[in-house]
């Protein structure tokens, strides 16, 4: 049987792909500090399983193809409150944040094209990228640099024929890093001169830990045609599980293109959509209080890193991921050999390895990503795992 040669292109996730290896591990009796997922411990807000038992309608039907009336109504006032404001039909709700993603590509990308985005990056993208038949185009960065990408001359050297777009996280998955409104604005004036849509995968946004304001590149209505925002319930509200996102942007054609895609799934489960409405009226105390849970950790996971000999890793601004570099020859070996060779007291630790957050061949085999989304004293401990882990993997490889 023939596959596409498109899909054969993809690779697994390197958060995901040592399961199996991290089953096996368990059955042996092994406890393992996970760090390699995004997935936060932190309690989703009572105000989504509220909705959810109050939901009391005959009949569960499709909700309509661009979203239900009362999460748009909701995440319309929720950009209102950043001094941003969006008309009702440029928000379009869909499966989590990565269906927006894919919806986007879909409707701008061919055969050969290319999408210029920071390395490292999220991998989902290259799946994404690669089945609409382009590729990702790397802005190159490095560890040493604390991964700093936003350099005007950087990023237009990067451009040529091929381009279609440029894609930016922000605050950074997997590096932390945040963009201040200057190099916004700079990111936003090079897609105008190119005349590129520039994607913002803002899932992150409320996770930054200097005391600096809710950014968006939704705020540039000044490049209303290059614009779009993508959002989500997951991390925000600690609700992965809901997959209930959205894709903004003020461009008319691309939200009559997307919403192609968006009648041929047919629509966003109705509940969730219902329940993740719920959410955004939660106050500004349940952000504060999660900001300050997530800078603790952080602070834990860099000290103690920057303690290990040979590490390196500046301390990122936002989101709750850290990627350091570490004194050994290869991060997905060493994460192998963590789980079948390594405990102490019964104990081991995953984090995904750095190279399939890459494009450019050969970079990122010795970096890691660290989600810092568990307890401070489990942090602390996986820390020392991990230290341990090197020295010993370092003695017998």
């Amino acid at each position: 049987m023939k596959f596409s040669g498109k899909v054969e292109k993809c690779g697994l996730s390197p958060m995901r792909k040592f399961h199996p290896y991290a089953v096996a591990a368990e059955a042996k009796g092994r406890n393992i500090y996970h760090l390699n997922i995004g997935q936060p411990d932190i309690e989703t807000p009572k105000a989504y399983f509220d909705a959810v038992r109050h939901f009391e309608l005959p009949v569960l039907a499709y909700a309509p193809s661009p979203g239900m009336p009362v999460l748009i109504d909701a995440i319309q006032k929720y950009y209102d409150k950043l001094n941003m404001h969006f008309e009702k039909s440029e928000i379009l709700i869909t499966n989590g944040g990565s269906e927006a993603l894919q919806i986007v590509l879909q409707c701008i990308l061919d055969d050969g094209d290319e999408i210029l985005i920071p390395e490292p990056f999220y991998p989902n993208y290259n799946t994404m990228v690669l089945t609409c038949g382009a590729v990702i185009h790397p802005i190159p960065t490095s560890p040493e640099e604390g991964y700093h990408y936003a350099d005007r001359q950087k990023i237009e050297r990067e451009i040529n024929e091929h381009t279609r777009a440029i894609m930016c996280t922000n605050p950074g998955n997997p590096t932390g890093s945040v963009l201040t409104p200057e190099e916004m604005r700079m990111m936003v004036d090079v897609a105008k001169a190119h005349d590129l849509f520039i994607i913002g995968d803002e899932a992150y946004r409320e996770f930054v830990y200097a005391g600096e304001p809710l950014q968006s590149l939704g705020e540039f209505a000044d490049a209303a045609e290059n614009v779009v925002v993508i959002d989500t319930v997951s991390k925000r509200f600690s609700a992965c599980g809901a997959r209930v996102g959205c894709l903004i942007t003020r461009n008319k054609e691309l939200l009559a293109q997307a919403m192609k895609y968006c009648q041929a799934r047919l629509s966003v489960a109705t509940l969730d959509q219902v329940a993740s409405a719920a959410l955004y009226d939660v106050g500004p105390e349940y952000f504060a209080a999660v900001r300050d849970e997530y800078k603790r950790r952080r602070d834990t996971v860099v000290k103690k890193l920057q303690e290990i000999p040979g590490v390196i890793c500046k301390c990122p601004k936002g989101a709750f991921y850290i990627m350091a570099a570490l004194p050994v020859d290869n991060a997905d070996t060493f994460q192998k050999w963590l789980l079948e060779e390594f405990e102490d007291k019964g104990d081991t630790v995953m984090f995904a390895p750095g190279e399939p957050f890459y494009a450019t061949p050969g970079k990122g085999r010795n970096e890691v990503r660290i989600a810092y989304v568990l307890k401070q004293a489990d942090l602390e401990r996986a820390m020392e795992l991990l230290a341990l882990g090197i020295k010993k993997y370092n003695e017998t490889h």
